[in-house]
């Protein structure tokens, strides 16, 4: 399982349940990289999402704690026991969690790997990403060059777990 997020320097997602920083190219790989997969997501987090509706070309779990939700083209589950009953059942390799922060909390340990963009800068954020640079057992495996797009500065980075947890340890 992997995680994808953008991440400013001090490691902020978001602000006011919006992104930070809208970058094309970002956008452009998190598409890349997500479609045809399994997406793992809080209800805010689809809330943001235009129309908050499901991504199109993959298939949307959704983490809510309203037993009476429903969303057409997501699956939606109440909590971390019928989110690994889920999970349990599909190739770790096509699950990718995209946020947000009580989302990433909860999965980052059992994921092997985060894709993230670094956002360079001094943004305001009220929710974050943990920073791994802290975590034990998290290192940077790839580093991209750092880019730039209409004045935003950004690089693309790997982060390895080396001892995520298994699924099917919590079930």
């Amino acid at each position: 399982m992997k995680c994808i997020v953008n991440v400013t320097e001090a490691w902020g997602i978001g602000l006011g349940n919006e992104l930070i920083v809208s970058i094309r190219a970002d956008l452009k790989r998190f598409r890349e990289l997500t479609t045809g997969k399994t997406v793992v997501l809080g209800r805010k987090t689809l809330a943001g999402f235009p129309g908050g509706r499901p991504l199109k070309n993959r298939r949307n779990i959704v983490l809510t704690r309203d037993e009476a939700a429903q969303i057409e083209g997501a699956d939606i589950v109440h909590n971390e026991t019928e989110l690994f009953s889920l999970l349990k059942e599909l190739p770790t390799d096509e699950i990718m969690v995209i946020g947000g922060e009580s989302v990433y909390r909860m999965l980052l340990p059992y994921c092997d790997e985060v894709l993230l963009t670094r956002t360079y800068g001094s943004y305001e954020a009220d929710r974050f990403f943990p920073n791994l640079d802290e975590l034990p057992g998290w290192s940077v495996t790839e580093e991209e060059p750092v880019l730039e797009e209409n004045g935003v500065t950004f690089q693309y980075l790997t982060y390895r777990n080396n001892a995520p947890k298994a699924l099917e340890a919590d079930v």
